[in-house]
Protein backbone atom coordinates (compact mmCIF):
# COMPACT_ATOMS: atom_id res chain seq x y z
CA UNK A 1 0.00 0.00 0.00
CA UNK A 2 1.30 3.52 -0.02
CA UNK A 3 1.14 5.80 2.19
CA UNK A 4 -2.14 7.49 2.05
CA UNK A 5 -3.65 3.98 2.14
CA UNK A 6 -1.48 3.37 5.28
CA UNK A 7 -2.90 5.83 6.96
CA UNK A 8 -6.70 5.31 6.06
CA UNK A 9 -6.02 1.46 7.42
CA UNK A 10 -4.83 3.04 10.40
CA UNK A 11 -7.79 4.71 10.87
CA UNK A 12 -10.11 2.51 11.02
CA UNK A 13 -8.99 0.71 13.81
CA UNK A 14 -9.83 -2.05 11.58
CA UNK A 15 -8.53 -5.91 13.26
CA UNK A 16 -7.71 -7.33 9.86
CA UNK A 17 -4.75 -4.97 9.96
CA UNK A 18 -3.39 -5.82 12.96
CA UNK A 19 -0.47 -7.30 13.13
CA UNK A 20 0.51 -6.49 9.46
CA UNK A 21 2.10 -3.12 9.58
CA UNK A 22 2.88 -1.03 12.79
CA UNK A 23 2.25 3.30 13.19
CA UNK A 24 4.99 5.32 14.27
CA UNK A 25 3.82 8.78 15.43
CA UNK A 26 6.85 11.55 15.71
CA UNK A 27 5.47 13.80 17.86
CA UNK A 28 5.12 11.04 21.02
CA UNK A 29 7.93 8.60 19.80
CA UNK A 30 5.95 5.93 20.13
CA UNK A 31 4.79 3.48 18.07
CA UNK A 32 0.91 1.38 17.73
CA UNK A 33 -0.74 -1.56 16.35
CA UNK A 34 -3.39 -0.42 13.64
CA UNK A 35 -6.00 -1.32 16.43
CA UNK A 36 -4.96 1.17 18.60
CA UNK A 37 -7.62 4.13 20.01
CA UNK A 38 -5.44 6.26 21.20
CA UNK A 39 -5.96 9.68 19.78
CA UNK A 40 -5.28 9.40 16.21
CA UNK A 41 -2.44 11.85 14.92
CA UNK A 42 -1.95 13.76 11.92
CA UNK A 43 -0.63 11.94 8.67
CA UNK A 44 2.41 13.70 8.39
CA UNK A 45 3.54 12.80 11.41
CA UNK A 46 2.83 9.09 10.95
CA UNK A 47 6.06 6.79 9.78
CA UNK A 48 5.02 2.76 9.18
CA UNK A 49 6.87 -0.41 9.41
CA UNK A 50 6.22 -3.87 8.73
CA UNK A 51 7.59 -5.16 12.02
CA UNK A 52 8.11 -3.87 15.87
CA UNK A 53 11.71 -4.39 15.02
CA UNK A 54 12.12 -1.93 12.12
CA UNK A 55 10.34 0.51 14.33
CA UNK A 56 12.22 0.21 17.03
CA UNK A 57 15.32 0.33 14.60
CA UNK A 58 13.97 4.19 13.50
CA UNK A 59 13.71 5.12 17.16
CA UNK A 60 10.19 4.47 18.66
CA UNK A 61 8.91 2.49 21.66
CA UNK A 62 6.04 0.63 22.15
CA UNK A 63 2.58 2.32 23.30
CA UNK A 64 1.45 1.38 26.40
CA UNK A 65 -2.06 1.04 25.29
CA UNK A 66 -2.34 -0.92 22.66
CA UNK A 67 0.82 -2.91 23.35
CA UNK A 68 2.61 -3.94 20.21
CA UNK A 69 3.72 -7.48 21.92
CA UNK A 70 0.46 -8.94 21.81
CA UNK A 71 0.04 -7.97 17.82
CA UNK A 72 -0.87 -11.36 15.96
CA UNK A 73 2.01 -12.58 13.63
CA UNK A 74 2.22 -13.80 9.98
CA UNK A 75 0.08 -16.99 9.21
CA UNK A 76 1.70 -20.12 7.71
CA UNK A 77 1.16 -18.89 3.98
CA UNK A 78 2.86 -15.92 4.22
CA UNK A 79 6.03 -17.69 6.06
CA UNK A 80 5.73 -20.95 3.94
CA UNK A 81 8.51 -20.45 1.28
CA UNK A 82 9.94 -17.12 2.31
CA UNK A 83 13.18 -17.87 3.95
CA UNK A 84 12.95 -14.16 5.61
CA UNK A 85 10.21 -15.28 7.21
CA UNK A 86 10.45 -18.97 8.32
CA UNK A 87 13.49 -16.96 10.24
CA UNK A 88 11.39 -14.72 11.98
CA UNK A 89 9.47 -16.86 13.27
CA UNK A 90 12.14 -19.28 14.06
CA UNK A 91 13.92 -16.17 15.68
CA UNK A 92 10.87 -15.58 18.08
CA UNK A 93 10.62 -18.56 19.05
CA UNK A 94 14.27 -19.25 20.02
CA UNK A 95 14.81 -15.55 21.18
CA UNK A 96 16.07 -16.44 24.76
CA UNK A 97 17.82 -19.30 23.45
CA UNK A 98 21.22 -17.59 22.34
CA UNK A 99 21.42 -19.60 19.14
CA UNK A 100 23.78 -18.20 16.70
CA UNK A 101 22.77 -16.84 13.39
CA UNK A 102 25.23 -19.53 11.57
CA UNK A 103 23.47 -22.01 13.66
CA UNK A 104 19.95 -21.04 12.69
CA UNK A 105 21.16 -20.55 8.90
CA UNK A 106 22.50 -24.42 8.65
CA UNK A 107 19.26 -25.35 10.00
CA UNK A 108 17.13 -23.39 7.09
CA UNK A 109 19.76 -24.63 4.92
CA UNK A 110 21.90 -21.27 3.58
CA UNK A 111 24.69 -19.60 4.82
CA UNK A 112 24.42 -16.73 7.62
CA UNK A 113 25.63 -14.54 5.26
CA UNK A 114 22.65 -15.21 3.09
CA UNK A 115 20.52 -15.09 5.76
CA UNK A 116 21.66 -12.13 6.66
CA UNK A 117 21.02 -10.33 3.39
CA UNK A 118 17.53 -11.74 2.54
CA UNK A 119 16.77 -11.07 6.30
CA UNK A 120 17.13 -7.24 5.96
CA UNK A 121 15.93 -6.98 2.61
CA UNK A 122 12.62 -8.28 3.73
CA UNK A 123 12.15 -6.60 7.30
CA UNK A 124 14.78 -3.22 6.64
CA UNK A 125 17.09 -4.46 10.24
CA UNK A 126 19.34 -7.03 10.92
CA UNK A 127 18.68 -11.13 12.06
CA UNK A 128 20.35 -9.82 15.30
CA UNK A 129 18.00 -6.90 15.98
CA UNK A 130 15.01 -8.64 15.23
CA UNK A 131 15.45 -10.94 18.39
CA UNK A 132 16.17 -7.95 20.38
CA UNK A 133 13.15 -6.49 19.78
CA UNK A 134 11.30 -10.03 20.84
CA UNK A 135 13.16 -10.50 23.48
CA UNK A 136 12.36 -6.86 24.76
CA UNK A 137 8.65 -7.33 23.67
CA UNK A 138 8.40 -10.01 25.50
CA UNK A 139 9.85 -8.90 28.62
CA UNK A 140 7.71 -5.85 28.57
CA UNK A 141 4.57 -7.95 28.33
CA UNK A 142 5.91 -10.51 31.29
CA UNK A 143 6.67 -7.16 33.45
CA UNK A 144 2.92 -5.77 32.64
CA UNK A 145 0.94 -9.21 32.65
CA UNK A 146 2.74 -11.04 35.86
CA UNK A 147 4.46 -11.06 39.41
CA UNK A 148 7.30 -12.48 37.85
CA UNK A 149 11.42 -10.71 39.47
CA UNK A 150 12.58 -8.57 37.49
CA UNK A 151 15.62 -11.13 37.22
CA UNK A 152 13.40 -13.68 36.45
CA UNK A 153 12.17 -11.84 33.60
CA UNK A 154 15.42 -11.07 32.48
CA UNK A 155 16.61 -14.68 32.58
CA UNK A 156 13.42 -15.63 30.98
CA UNK A 157 13.70 -14.12 27.55
CA UNK A 158 17.71 -14.42 27.43
CA UNK A 159 19.85 -11.55 29.15
CA UNK A 160 22.84 -12.64 30.62
CA UNK A 161 22.77 -10.35 33.36
CA UNK A 162 19.96 -8.02 35.39
CA UNK A 163 22.31 -5.35 34.56
CA UNK A 164 22.35 -5.73 30.96
CA UNK A 165 18.51 -6.38 30.55
CA UNK A 166 17.84 -3.08 32.46
CA UNK A 167 20.76 -1.13 30.52
CA UNK A 168 19.29 -2.43 27.28
CA UNK A 169 15.32 -2.08 27.93
CA UNK A 170 16.16 1.49 29.42
CA UNK A 171 18.23 2.59 26.12
CA UNK A 172 15.06 1.32 23.94
CA UNK A 173 11.87 2.34 25.52
CA UNK A 174 13.31 5.34 27.82
CA UNK A 175 11.79 3.22 30.91
CA UNK A 176 13.36 1.19 33.58
CA UNK A 177 11.83 -2.35 34.15
CA UNK A 178 10.98 -1.30 37.73
CA UNK A 179 9.51 2.35 36.15
CA UNK A 180 7.16 0.10 33.81
CA UNK A 181 5.97 -2.63 36.53
CA UNK A 182 4.65 0.53 38.95
CA UNK A 183 2.26 1.55 36.11
CA UNK A 184 -0.06 -1.24 36.08
CA UNK A 185 -3.02 -1.93 38.28
CA UNK A 186 -2.31 -4.62 40.83
CA UNK A 187 -1.14 -7.72 40.96
CA UNK A 188 -1.46 -10.18 38.12
CA UNK A 189 0.06 -13.94 39.12
CA UNK A 190 0.76 -16.48 41.67
CA UNK A 191 3.77 -18.06 42.88
CA UNK A 192 3.56 -21.54 41.29
CA UNK A 193 2.23 -20.06 37.66
CA UNK A 194 2.00 -16.45 35.82
CA UNK A 195 -0.04 -15.63 32.74
CA UNK A 196 0.05 -14.09 29.57
CA UNK A 197 -1.20 -13.23 26.46
CA UNK A 198 -1.21 -14.34 22.89
CA UNK A 199 -2.99 -12.18 20.21
CA UNK A 200 -5.17 -12.87 17.49
CA UNK A 201 -7.27 -11.26 14.55
CA UNK A 202 -11.03 -11.90 15.34
CA UNK A 203 -13.38 -13.32 15.26
CA UNK A 204 -11.75 -16.59 16.62
CA UNK A 205 -13.87 -19.82 16.70
CA UNK A 206 -13.20 -20.77 19.90
CA UNK A 207 -15.63 -23.48 21.44
CA UNK A 208 -15.15 -25.19 17.80
CA UNK A 209 -11.68 -25.28 18.02
CA UNK A 210 -11.87 -26.67 21.92
CA UNK A 211 -14.46 -29.33 20.69
CA UNK A 212 -12.05 -30.86 18.61
CA UNK A 213 -9.12 -30.56 20.66
CA UNK A 214 -11.62 -32.49 23.28
CA UNK A 215 -12.23 -35.53 21.43
CA UNK A 216 -8.88 -36.13 20.60
CA UNK A 217 -7.53 -34.95 24.49
CA UNK A 218 -4.71 -37.53 25.15
CA UNK A 219 -5.65 -39.06 28.57
CA UNK A 220 -3.33 -37.90 31.68
CA UNK A 221 -1.27 -35.60 28.81
CA UNK A 222 -4.34 -33.52 27.92
CA UNK A 223 -7.21 -31.83 28.98
CA UNK A 224 -10.12 -29.73 28.11
CA UNK A 225 -12.94 -28.43 30.69
CA UNK A 226 -14.53 -25.43 31.66
CA UNK A 227 -13.84 -23.80 28.56
CA UNK A 228 -10.09 -24.23 28.97
CA UNK A 229 -7.39 -26.07 27.51
CA UNK A 230 -4.80 -27.65 29.82
CA UNK A 231 -1.74 -30.05 29.08
CA UNK A 232 1.44 -31.38 30.72
CA UNK A 233 4.64 -29.62 28.78
CA UNK A 234 8.30 -31.27 28.69
CA UNK A 235 10.56 -28.75 26.30
CA UNK A 236 14.17 -30.06 27.01
CA UNK A 237 14.84 -30.63 30.66
CA UNK A 238 11.84 -28.07 31.59
CA UNK A 239 8.92 -29.64 33.06
CA UNK A 240 5.10 -28.44 33.91
CA UNK A 241 1.92 -27.96 32.31
CA UNK A 242 -0.29 -24.79 30.45
CA UNK A 243 -3.61 -23.77 30.66
CA UNK A 244 -5.54 -21.78 27.80
CA UNK A 245 -8.35 -20.00 27.58
CA UNK A 246 -9.59 -16.71 25.87
CA UNK A 247 -9.20 -13.54 27.31
CA UNK A 248 -11.87 -11.45 28.86
CA UNK A 249 -10.72 -8.19 27.82
CA UNK A 250 -9.27 -8.49 24.62
CA UNK A 251 -8.66 -10.34 21.50
CA UNK A 252 -6.32 -12.49 23.29
CA UNK A 253 -5.86 -15.83 24.28
CA UNK A 254 -4.63 -16.00 28.32
CA UNK A 255 -1.93 -18.74 28.63
CA UNK A 256 -0.97 -19.93 31.99
CA UNK A 257 2.39 -21.43 32.02
CA UNK A 258 3.53 -23.42 35.50
CA UNK A 259 6.37 -21.63 36.94
CA UNK A 260 9.38 -24.59 36.25
CA UNK A 261 8.55 -23.92 32.16
CA UNK A 262 10.33 -19.50 32.81
CA UNK A 263 13.08 -20.72 30.77
CA UNK A 264 11.32 -22.26 27.86
CA UNK A 265 8.62 -19.32 27.83
CA UNK A 266 9.12 -18.12 23.75
CA UNK A 267 9.09 -21.85 23.02
CA UNK A 268 5.82 -22.46 24.98
CA UNK A 269 4.11 -19.54 23.57
CA UNK A 270 5.36 -20.27 19.57
CA UNK A 271 3.44 -24.28 20.46
CA UNK A 272 0.54 -22.67 22.12
CA UNK A 273 0.02 -20.22 18.64
CA UNK A 274 0.87 -23.23 16.06
CA UNK A 275 -2.02 -24.97 18.21
CA UNK A 276 -4.43 -22.70 18.22
CA UNK A 277 -3.68 -21.04 14.59
CA UNK A 278 -3.64 -17.55 16.06
CA UNK A 279 -1.82 -15.51 13.04
CA UNK A 280 -4.41 -16.78 10.51
CA UNK A 281 -6.37 -14.00 8.95
CA UNK A 282 -10.09 -14.20 8.97
CA UNK A 283 -11.19 -12.13 6.24
CA UNK A 284 -8.73 -13.59 3.73
CA UNK A 285 -9.88 -16.99 4.22
CA UNK A 286 -13.87 -16.34 4.23
CA UNK A 287 -13.27 -14.39 0.64
CA UNK A 288 -11.16 -17.68 -0.35
CA UNK A 289 -14.28 -19.77 0.56
CA UNK A 290 -17.11 -17.98 -0.05
CA UNK A 291 -17.91 -20.97 -3.10
CA UNK A 292 -18.17 -23.10 -0.34
CA UNK A 293 -22.01 -21.82 0.06
CA UNK A 294 -22.63 -24.05 -2.47
CA UNK A 295 -22.86 -27.03 0.03
CA UNK A 296 -24.34 -25.52 2.70
CA UNK A 297 -25.62 -22.12 3.94
CA UNK A 298 -23.50 -22.33 7.30
CA UNK A 299 -20.02 -22.19 5.26
CA UNK A 300 -18.06 -21.22 5.16
CA UNK A 301 -17.38 -20.73 8.96
CA UNK A 302 -15.94 -16.92 9.95
CA UNK A 303 -12.70 -17.33 12.34
CA UNK A 304 -12.80 -21.07 11.83
CA UNK A 305 -9.54 -21.84 12.89
CA UNK A 306 -7.00 -25.03 12.01
CA UNK A 307 -5.58 -26.82 14.90
CA UNK A 308 -2.22 -27.18 14.74
CA UNK A 309 0.15 -29.08 17.06
CA UNK A 310 1.65 -28.13 20.35
CA UNK A 311 4.51 -31.07 20.05
CA UNK A 312 5.38 -32.56 16.47
CA UNK A 313 5.72 -36.26 17.39
CA UNK A 314 3.11 -36.47 19.98
CA UNK A 315 0.99 -35.19 17.15
CA UNK A 316 2.31 -37.74 14.21
CA UNK A 317 1.88 -40.57 16.98
CA UNK A 318 -1.70 -40.05 17.27
CA UNK A 319 -2.25 -39.72 13.66
CA UNK A 320 -0.78 -42.97 12.83
CA UNK A 321 -2.84 -44.69 15.79
CA UNK A 322 -5.88 -43.30 14.66
CA UNK A 323 -5.42 -44.61 11.02
CA UNK A 324 -8.91 -46.88 10.13
CA UNK A 325 -10.08 -46.73 13.45
CA UNK A 326 -12.62 -44.12 15.32
CA UNK A 327 -11.74 -40.84 17.12
CA UNK A 328 -12.92 -42.17 20.70
CA UNK A 329 -10.51 -45.38 19.39
CA UNK A 330 -7.76 -44.03 19.06
CA UNK A 331 -8.02 -41.43 22.06
CA UNK A 332 -8.03 -44.20 24.31
CA UNK A 333 -4.85 -46.12 22.35
CA UNK A 334 -2.78 -42.86 22.96
CA UNK A 335 -3.79 -42.38 26.54
CA UNK A 336 -2.79 -45.91 26.71
CA UNK A 337 0.58 -45.39 24.96
CA UNK A 338 1.12 -42.14 27.24
CA UNK A 339 0.84 -44.29 30.41
CA UNK A 340 2.87 -47.15 29.46
CA UNK A 341 5.50 -46.04 27.54
CA UNK A 342 5.09 -41.96 29.07
CA UNK A 343 6.95 -40.55 32.17
CA UNK A 344 4.76 -39.72 35.44
CA UNK A 345 4.51 -36.07 36.86
CA UNK A 346 2.97 -34.33 39.25
CA UNK A 347 1.12 -31.13 38.31
CA UNK A 348 -1.40 -30.12 40.66
CA UNK A 349 -4.06 -30.23 37.91
CA UNK A 350 -6.35 -32.68 38.35
CA UNK A 351 -6.15 -35.24 34.81
CA UNK A 352 -2.83 -34.23 34.18
CA UNK A 353 -0.70 -37.08 35.11
CA UNK A 354 2.01 -37.98 32.41
CA UNK A 355 4.38 -36.49 29.45
CA UNK A 356 4.38 -38.33 26.64
CA UNK A 357 6.68 -39.87 25.69
CA UNK A 358 9.57 -38.52 23.34
CA UNK A 359 10.88 -40.23 20.24
CA UNK A 360 14.45 -41.17 21.95
CA UNK A 361 12.66 -42.90 25.03
CA UNK A 362 10.92 -44.58 22.26
CA UNK A 363 13.84 -45.60 20.20
CA UNK A 364 15.85 -47.03 23.25
CA UNK A 365 12.65 -48.90 24.73
CA UNK A 366 13.26 -52.56 23.96
CA UNK A 367 10.75 -54.38 22.14
CA UNK A 368 8.69 -51.27 21.87
CA UNK A 369 6.24 -53.18 19.03
CA UNK A 370 5.45 -55.89 21.87
CA UNK A 371 4.71 -53.15 24.44
CA UNK A 372 2.61 -51.45 21.86
CA UNK A 373 0.96 -54.86 21.21
CA UNK A 374 -0.08 -55.46 24.75
CA UNK A 375 -2.19 -52.18 24.96
CA UNK A 376 -3.92 -53.06 21.66
CA UNK A 377 -1.85 -51.29 19.32
CA UNK A 378 -1.66 -53.55 16.10
CA UNK A 379 2.01 -54.86 15.18
CA UNK A 380 2.60 -52.68 12.05
CA UNK A 381 1.22 -49.98 14.04
CA UNK A 382 3.97 -50.36 16.75
CA UNK A 383 6.59 -50.82 13.75
CA UNK A 384 5.43 -47.51 12.15
CA UNK A 385 5.37 -45.67 15.16
CA UNK A 386 9.28 -46.85 16.14
CA UNK A 387 10.07 -46.28 12.67
CA UNK A 388 9.04 -41.98 13.19
CA UNK A 389 10.32 -42.14 16.24
CA UNK A 390 13.78 -42.89 14.80
CA UNK A 391 13.18 -40.38 12.05
CA UNK A 392 12.43 -37.54 14.63
CA UNK A 393 15.61 -39.36 17.22
CA UNK A 394 17.55 -37.91 14.75
CA UNK A 395 16.66 -34.40 14.34
CA UNK A 396 15.98 -34.73 10.56
CA UNK A 397 13.37 -32.15 9.66
CA UNK A 398 10.48 -34.14 8.79
CA UNK A 399 8.63 -33.54 5.33
CA UNK A 400 5.85 -35.41 3.42
CA UNK A 401 8.66 -36.92 1.35
CA UNK A 402 10.23 -38.35 4.76
CA UNK A 403 6.66 -39.81 6.38
CA UNK A 404 5.60 -41.25 3.39
CA UNK A 405 8.72 -43.51 2.76
CA UNK A 406 8.32 -45.16 6.65
CA UNK A 407 6.28 -47.96 6.01
CA UNK A 408 2.85 -48.03 7.51
CA UNK A 409 2.52 -44.13 6.78
CA UNK A 410 0.48 -43.65 3.27
CA UNK A 411 -1.62 -40.51 1.46
CA UNK A 412 -3.92 -39.45 4.40
CA UNK A 413 -1.98 -39.91 6.94
CA UNK A 414 1.08 -37.99 5.32
CA UNK A 415 -1.79 -34.93 4.50
CA UNK A 416 -3.16 -35.50 7.69
CA UNK A 417 0.29 -34.77 9.39
CA UNK A 418 0.90 -31.69 6.71
CA UNK A 419 -2.10 -29.71 7.99
CA UNK A 420 -2.17 -30.02 11.74
CA UNK A 421 1.99 -30.57 12.31
CA UNK A 422 3.83 -28.77 8.69
CA UNK A 423 1.51 -25.74 8.99
CA UNK A 424 0.38 -26.56 5.52
CA UNK A 425 -2.61 -24.24 4.86
CA UNK A 426 -3.31 -25.88 1.53
CA UNK A 427 -3.87 -29.59 2.16
CA UNK A 428 -6.98 -31.15 0.96
CA UNK A 429 -8.14 -34.99 2.14
CA UNK A 430 -10.04 -36.54 -0.70
CA UNK A 431 -10.24 -40.11 1.30
CA UNK A 432 -11.30 -38.69 4.42
CA UNK A 433 -14.62 -40.27 6.26
CA UNK A 434 -15.66 -36.87 7.47
CA UNK A 435 -15.25 -34.58 4.40
CA UNK A 436 -16.73 -37.88 1.94
CA UNK A 437 -19.57 -37.17 4.21
CA UNK A 438 -20.23 -33.85 3.85
CA UNK A 439 -19.36 -33.67 0.19
CA UNK A 440 -21.39 -36.79 -0.53
CA UNK A 441 -22.89 -36.84 -3.91
CA UNK A 442 -19.51 -35.51 -4.88
CA UNK A 443 -17.54 -37.92 -7.07
CA UNK A 444 -13.35 -38.12 -6.16
CA UNK A 445 -12.34 -36.10 -8.90
CA UNK A 446 -15.35 -33.33 -8.34
CA UNK A 447 -14.49 -33.27 -4.82
CA UNK A 448 -11.20 -32.42 -5.95
CA UNK A 449 -11.95 -30.35 -8.44
CA UNK A 450 -14.37 -27.87 -6.29
CA UNK A 451 -11.45 -28.05 -3.57
CA UNK A 452 -8.68 -26.71 -5.92
CA UNK A 453 -11.29 -23.25 -5.83
CA UNK A 454 -10.43 -22.73 -2.48
CA UNK A 455 -6.81 -22.89 -2.72
CA UNK A 456 -4.22 -21.89 -0.96
CA UNK A 457 -6.31 -22.21 1.96
CA UNK A 458 -7.57 -26.04 1.43
CA UNK A 459 -6.93 -26.33 5.00
CA UNK A 460 -9.10 -24.28 6.37
CA UNK A 461 -11.94 -26.16 3.64
CA UNK A 462 -11.22 -29.19 4.86
CA UNK A 463 -11.56 -27.67 8.86
CA UNK A 464 -15.08 -26.40 7.80
CA UNK A 465 -16.55 -29.55 6.58
CA UNK A 466 -15.71 -31.18 9.60
CA UNK A 467 -17.65 -28.95 10.89
CA UNK A 468 -20.75 -30.33 9.33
Amino acid sequence: MDRRSYYEAFCSHDSRFDGKFFVAVASTGIYCRPVCRARTPKEENCAFFSTAAEAEEAGYRPCLKCRPELAPGNSPLEASGNLARTAAREIKANCASGERLGDLASRLGCTDRHLRRVFEAEFHVSPLRYRQTCQLLLAKSLLTDTDLKILDVAMAVGFGSLRRFNAVFEKEYRLTPSALRKQRDGHRGRQDSFTVEIGYRPPYCWQEILDFLKARAIPGVEVVRDGTYLRTVRIKECVGWIAVNPSARRNTLAVTVAEPLIRVLPQVLDRVRALFDTDSDPQTIREALAGMERIDQRLPVYGLRVPGCFDPFETCVRAIVGQQITVKAATTLAGRLAGTLGRPVETKVAGLTHLFPTPEEIAREKEVEQQLGRIGILSVRGKTIAALAELFAQGTPVTKERLLAIKGIGPWTADYIALRVLDDPDVFLPTDHGVKTALKGYSKEAAIALADTWRPWRSYGVMNLWML
